[in-house]
């Protein structure tokens, strides 16, 4: 059920940015979490061999090059998900990946976990 609620939230993530940049597109919510399923896979089986490759440059940047990896995921997403899932460039992406994080973790404090305690 917890994987359920990430891949929603996830999805309605990716529909937020995508209505404040326009080099960030999704054709829809059924695409949104399509891309939001196929981010998790890629985060499942990506994104740790990543983590190790850069782990020296993510300890000199203390955590902060975790952005770039997670930005490398959501382009990874856009290119498996095609012509439904738009990113314009490695800069959108790593825009998108640091508001990604911030309102994933906004709304899963505020709303999910409040949510699921009771």
């Amino acid at each position: 059920m917890g994987w359920l609620i990430q891949i929603i939230v996830n999805a309605v993530v990716l529909l937020i940015i995508a209505n404040f940049f326009a080099g960030f597109e999704v054709a829809g919510f059924g695409a949104a979490i399509l891309a939001s399923f196929i981010l998790a896979v890629v985060n499942l089986i990506v994104k740790p061999i990543l983590v190790v490759l850069t782990l020296p440059v993510t300890i000199i940047t203390l955590g902060l090059f975790m952005f770039v990896i997670n930005a490398v995921t959501l382009m990874i997403t856009a290119w498996v998900m095609g012509g439904s899932f738009v990113i314009d460039g490695f800069g959108i992406a790593l825009l998108a990946a640091i508001i990604f994080a911030l309102l994933s973790a906004l709304i899963h404090s505020f709303i999910v976990d409040p949510i699921t305690k009771r």
